[in-house]
């Protein structure tokens, strides 16, 4: 057995366990993540994040990799990466307020915005959207189809999107009753997605704001996803809905999305907490 210590933080209540693995191994993080990630029976998370070196020092700073709460492994985590950014800058890992981190979905440029020596905001990078179904699977099929799924009965018109990682988004009526798990936990494995995909339910408010609430794949229900907004954002304005710029709101909080049409990047800016700090045995 070995003693190791964790770091909890949230981005819009998104919560993760950090361990920073510089300085601890970690040698079954799928089996971590599960344990880990149980309410009551582990610490409670959404998930692992594993903070460590990158592949290649020429070309980011830090890496980062994710592992969902059922141990499978994510692409990329947009409120994790903001916690990233603000851990290690506050912890001294990093004097830059410009870190690349290196994720399976590429290299994220974080910019942090330091007050006094702590991070109070950071604008991460997310590169630019992409609307297309897997190429496995017969796209024209799909959008003759109306681009829906089907769900316990009930027919979803969407938009996939991917943000390094897939998602479905569905704008809906209901937004505050729909009954999520019982129709994310379906669409997340549809056919159309070989690798599961992560589905937003959303709605433009009287405001101008998107609400959004989200089944991860991987994870269920959770508070927020950052991937998840700027997909959100990016379908609402590729459908008309919106412009580039938009705040999502999202059941742990809003999220600053926009979408550059320069640089055909998505910019998402938010903040990022601490909740506390541990040890386990492994």
């Amino acid at each position: 057995m070995e003693k190791i210590r964790f770091t909890k933080m949230h981005g819009a209540g998104n919560d993760y366990v950090y361990v920073n693995t510089m300085q601890y191994a970690v040698a079954d993080a799928e089996g971590l993540a599960r344990r880990v990630s149980r309410p009551h029976f582990g610490i409670g998370s959404d998930g692992l994040v594993l903070i460590g070196a990158p592949s290649d020092p020429a070309a980011a700073d830090f890496s980062m990799r994710i592992f969902n709460a059922d141990g499978s492994e994510a692409m990329m985590c947009g409120n994790a990466s903001r916690c990233v950014g603000k851990y290690l800058y506050e912890r001294r890992f990093t004097a830059k307020t410009s870190v690349r981190l290196e994720t399976k979905s590429g290299i994220k440029i974080l910019k942090l915005a330091v007050e006094e020596g702590r991070v109070k905001s950071v604008t991460v990078d997310m590169l630019a959207p992409a609307f297309s179904v897997p190429s496995q699977f017969d796209e024209q099929a799909f959008i003759a189809a109306g681009s829906r799924l089907t769900a316990q009965g009930r027919a979803f018109p969407g938009t996939f999107v991917s943000m390094g990682n897939p998602h479905f988004v569905c704008f809906v009526d209901d937004i505050d009753s729909i009954d999520i798990a019982r129709y994310g936990s379906v669409m997340e494995r549809d056919k159309v997605f070989p690798d599961r995909c992560n589905i937003e339910f959303a709605c433009v408010l009287p405001s101008g704001a998107i609400r959004c609430r989200v089944w991860e794949r991987g994870s269920g229900i959770t508070l927020a996803c950052g991937t998840g907004a700027c997909a959100t954002s990016a379908a609402a304005t590729h459908t008309g809905r919106s412009g580039r710029a938009n705040t999502i709101v999202m059941d742990g909080g809003e999220l600053c999305i926009d979408w550059d049409e320069a640089s055909g990047h998505v910019f998402m800016t938010g903040g990022a907490e601490d909740v506390f700090d541990g040890e386990i045995l492994i």
